[in-house]
């Protein structure tokens, strides 16, 4: 049986899309991270800039997601994170998360698979970790909850 427990909700300030359409697979996105914040019982810190987002929008509409992530805990240690995952749902909706409209996140689908590489210390731990999670996006911003798989 799989149980999840509460990892951490992270924040991503993020600027607009840099999109290359026309992609053999669908339209690419570069969605720069310029900073954020993540907080969670066992870590919390910021999202260092130059993150990054990149996704193929396929011609399904499904925004397969490929993330890369650099966390810098509170005590200083740097976490990499990689995020696998998709996002998608009806047209209407996914056309209004474009315009910027403040939509709720339970008519589309957003998830996460996600994984990390930890220095040795204090958060090695995560190294052992697979992770799932579920997003929200926002014009600027986007919110991930994250769940440790048990």
């Amino acid at each position: 049986m799989i149980e999840l427990r509460p990892l951490f909700r992270l924040e991503a300030q993020v600027d607009e899309p840099r999109i290359a359409p026309g992609a053999p697979l669908g339209d690419r996105r570069f969605i720069h991270v310029s900073g954020g914040t993540f907080a969670g019982e066992r870590l919390k810190g910021v999202l260092l800039d130059g993150s990054s987002d990149w996704q193929l929008v396929r011609a399904d509409g499904v925004a397969e997601l490929d993330v890369r992530v650099s966390l810098q805990c509170d005590d200083g240690p740097i976490v990499f994170m990689k995020g696998w995952g998709m996002r998608h749902g009806p047209a209407e909706v996914l056309q209004r998360l474009a315009q910027g409209e403040d939509v709720d996140p339970a008519l589309y689908y957003f998830r996460e698979a996600i994984m990390f590489e930890a220095p040795a210390g204090k958060y090695e731990w995560l190294n052992r970790v697979l992770a799932l999670g579920s997003g929200r996006r926002d014009p600027d911003l986007v919110t991930i909850e994250a769940f440790e798989v048990l």
